[in-house]
């Protein structure tokens, strides 16, 4: 799982601007529409206002992430356009156009803002169900329309705001995002991209797939070795597993700066582990799989999204088994990942249980539906109250701090994702997993889990979550008797018993699930952090997680298979 960062571009072609001013009306942006585009344009148009300027000293086009999810973020405005003609005003935000974590602009207390538009162009596609649907193709960014290549910003704009009575401002899109530029490949590092057959299939235009591949030790000086995976998953991202990296921290200035250097020290840290004697000499690989809904597919197979679990097991993977000497066999395929992967891992682990050796899901999203977040979506009949408690009916929180304080309602996500996006597009993870676990509505859209005006959960929709094998307790309980044989022992998790987003609940009843096979039975193990550990706590540290996970796949050899390979040092 994803918290969506509203990515704000504090700075233009030409840097800050007073806006053009037209007449006297209440406060309202129109958006022209580029010059340069090639054709009619659909989309989506985001109004960004804060009450800071770019920092010039950070050069022409600085990215400031928002972290407009728990509303602590800078407020902004979205609307749809459809077919605009270059050079036209597109799109108008006024005071009836939806925003967050403020609902209007007449919200928004008088004064001077710095203001900034942002395009997100979305593709025709014409999908083989039939359904020719637009949304967002990524290009290789992640799904981040604030530096996708081919979307569009404005300059920054210095205006007053009036809510009650103010200007008719117009603001021009002017500057084309740049392509993606990936990392150069080194000695440890390297990565691949394919088209996928299955994929392109099913979407009607070329789909690729790909993955960031961690080598180990003496890799070039044994070409005849053989060597286990472990398949990292997680959102997507260019950047090697464990955040591998061959340098450590110079210097540190200030509290925030000094987090983020403990977390390149620990990168370092476990490049040192990975470079060191008596260490597994393992292959670890990260996918990149993202739809025109998410930044990643939930390596599942999916009515909105295609087959990518197919794509993924039976393409990538045997791509890069021959390509970097890997093991082609199940019992030398490790599964991890945190969070978003810690589903998708159990996913894999849990639909192909023949096809991988073991999976170590950390804090994962939801796999049990009788709590997403606190709700039941099989039993109660509305995602924003609590049933019970009387006339009460409090608000369902969807995040919490680690003393379990609010930091979002559910209301507050839902209407998060309706400004992100409309008809599932918000690219935020809770429509994730509506186009990943749920059916195709009549406009080709994923159907939406509940109404995120009213919160009615629809009862149809989560029948198709659990019935489409999504969930994963409700799926091992009817499959057992098919799949255990080949999960028994295989299964770990570990999370905080303060997970931000309750993710404790979900692996609680997991494990319960678990617990209740026989013949045989599961045989795994299941960890939780207390007290106060939030989402990310993990029972150990990455090097060591390596070193349990190849030992295990070792143990599990075929008799008289060689892993000598594993250990040279």
């Amino acid at each position: 799982m994803r918290t969506r960062l509203l990515v704000v571009v504090l700075a233009g072609m030409s840097g800050c601007q007073q806006a053009e001013v037209d007449g006297s009306a209440p406060t309202s942006f129109d958006i022209v529409m580029p010059r340069d585009h090639a054709g009619p344009i659909t989309g989506r148009v985001y109004l960004t206002i804060g009450r800071d300027p770019a920092n010039p000293e950070r050069g022409k086009r600085s990215l400031g992430h928002q972290p407009v999810a728990r509303g602590r973020g800078v407020p902004f405005f979205a609307t749809d356009i459809a077919a605009a003609p270059p050079n036209s005003v597109g799109a108008t935000i006024d005071g009836s156009t939806l925003g967050y974590p403020l609902a209007s602009l007449r919200d928004l207390p008088a004064g001077d803002y710095w203001v900034q538009a942002i395009l997100n162009v979305y593709t025709q596609l014409d999908r083989a169900d039939g359904h020719r649907i637009w949304a967002h193709m990524d290009q290789w960014e992640g799904q981040h329309f604030g530096w996708a290549p081919g979307n569009y910003i404005s300059a920054i704009h210095k205006v007053r705001v009036e809510p009650s009575g103010g200007e008719r401002i117009r603001i021009a899109l002017v500057e084309r995002l740049p392509d993606i530029e990936a990392p150069v490949d080194t000695k440890w590092v390297k990565r691949v991209k394919i088209q996928s057959v299955k994929l392109t299939r099913f979407w009607g235009r070329p789909i690729f797939i790909g993955a960031t591949v961690l080598l180990p030790r003496g890799y070039d000086e044994h070409p005849g070795d053989r060597y286990p995976a472990i398949y990292y998953q997680g959102h997507f991202s260019l950047s090697p597993p464990n955040g591998f990296r061959t340098e450590r921290v110079r210097e540190s200035r200030g509290s925030i700066a000094k987090r983020k250097d403990r977390g390149i020290e620990n990168s370092y840290q476990f490049y040192r582990a990975w470079n060191s004697d008596g260490f597994p000499r393992v292959v670890g690989i990260t996918f990149q799989h993202p739809t025109p809904f998410f930044d990643d597919s939930y390596a599942v197979n999916s009515a909105n999204n295609g087959p990518y679990q197919d794509a993924l097991v039976d393409e990538l993977i045997p791509y890069l088994e021959k390509k970097f000497r890997l093991v082609p066999q199940g019992f030398a395929r490790a599964l991890t990942g945190g969070s978003t992967g810690g589903y998708e891992s159990l996913a894999l682990q849990i639909h192909r249980p023949k096809s991988f050796g073991g999976v170590w899901s950390l804090y994962p999203d939801s796999m049990d539906f009788r709590r997403l977040f606190g709700i039941n979506i099989y039993k109660d009949a509305n995602a924003f109250r609590v049933p019970g408690y009387g006339g009460l009916r409090p608000e369902r929180i969807a995040v919490r701090d680690r003393e379990g304080q609010p930091l979002q309602t559910m209301r507050q996500l839902s209407t998060l994702a309706r400004v992100l996006g409309s008809r599932g597009r918000s690219c935020d993870y809770l429509e994730a997993w509506e186009a990943a676990f749920g059916p195709v509505g009549d406009d080709g859209y994923p159907r939406p889990l509940w109404n995120k005006a009213t919160g009615e959960i629809d009862r149809e929709v989560a029948s198709h979550w659990r019935d489409g094998g999504y969930d994963l307790s409700h799926y091992v309980k009817t499959h057992w008797a098919r799949i255990g044989r080949d999960l028994a022992g295989k299964i770990h998790v570990a999370v905080g018993d303060m997970d931000d987003y309750f993710f404790n609940l979900s692996v609680l009843k997991f494990q319960q699930t678990l617990e209740s096979l026989k013949d045989p039975a599961y045989g795994g193990e299941v960890f939780y952090g207390s007290p106060l550990k939030v989402h990310g706590w993990r029972h150990v540290n990455n090097a060591e997680l390596v070193r349990r996970m190849v030992s295990f796949m070792a143990r599990r050899a075929p008799q008289g298979f060689d892993t000598k390979a594993w250990y040279r040092d």
